[in-house]
């Protein structure tokens, strides 16, 4: 019988990685030091823009839609090849297997909305800051807890008992509600969350950058993944487990 490999990767998952390091890419390579502080100043996040008691808040370019578009924005920017590596692995499997439960368009606005949600967090814990944030890692973030929600599940992509094909990526999902009641789930979350709560209690760094992790943003991200996780399943046509041998639409 054939078997499909665990994480297929959808040609979305290709496309937004591509777009990815095509930016870095340029950055890189084609602008000189002036026009990508330019482009950090224009697209990143930075609390200080939304903080008139900043001097530097009105002086960064792009006014008033800059504080809307650099909510995404900067998910789309990396500090180094390294750091855009780092997070394309944890994106190859996870946002993969979100992308085809989801689709294409449905993925796309997830990874924007967690970003958003991301920066959120950010902006909240990091009240005027003049730094700014980039990466995707809160829109990761918020695939991995999408896909916690049903990769576990008997038949799904991790499920002891594993489905084959596109059927392993439409089993129920787990209600909110049951989230905590499955131990490999509870597991994950611990370990998660753990990882996050080490890089901000010792400042480490990663991905080649002397700035620490914005693991604030990282958690804003997850949270905004696990909670409106049903706002992008493609309901009613997935159904949502809601306990020993019962189904819901």
């Amino acid at each position: 019988m054939k078997r499909e490999p665990l994480f297929n990767i959808p040609p979305v998952v290709v496309g937004v990685l591509a777009v990815l390091a095509l930016i870095h890419a340029v950055r890189t390579y084609l602008l000189t030091h002036d026009q990508d502080t330019e482009v950090l100043l224009l697209f990143s996040f930075i609390p200080a823009r939304y903080d008139s008691s900043v001097v530097l808040g009105g002086m960064l370019p792009g006014g008033f839609g800059a504080e809307i578009w650099t909510f995404v924005t900067y998910s789309l920017l990396h500090a180094s090849w390294i750091h855009y590596g780092v997070n394309a692995v944890w994106m190859l499997p996870f946002g993969s297997a979100v992308a085809r439960r989801f689709g294409a368009i449905r993925f796309l606005a997830f990874f924007a909305v967690t970003a958003a949600a991301g920066a959120a967090m950010h902006l909240a814990t990091h009240v005027g800051e003049r730094y700014p944030m980039i990466g995707a890692s809160a829109a990761i973030s918020g695939t991995m807890a999408a896909a916690m929600r049903f990769a576990f599940q008997r038949g799904g992509p991790l499920g002891l008992l594993r489905g084959d094909g596109d059927e392993a990526y439409r089993v129920p999902a787990i209600p909110l509600t049951h989230v905590l009641r499955d131990g490999r789930v509870v597991i994950f979350l611990v370990a998660w969350f753990g990882i996050n709560l080490l890089f901000g209690l010792s400042s480490l760094s990663l991905g080649g950058a002397d700035e620490p992790v914005a693991w604030q943003a990282h958690i804003g991200g997850f949270l905004a993944g696990l909670l409106l996780f049903s706002w992008f399943d493609p309901a009613p046509e997935y159904r949502q487990f809601d306990g020993p041998g019962a189904m819901r639409h």
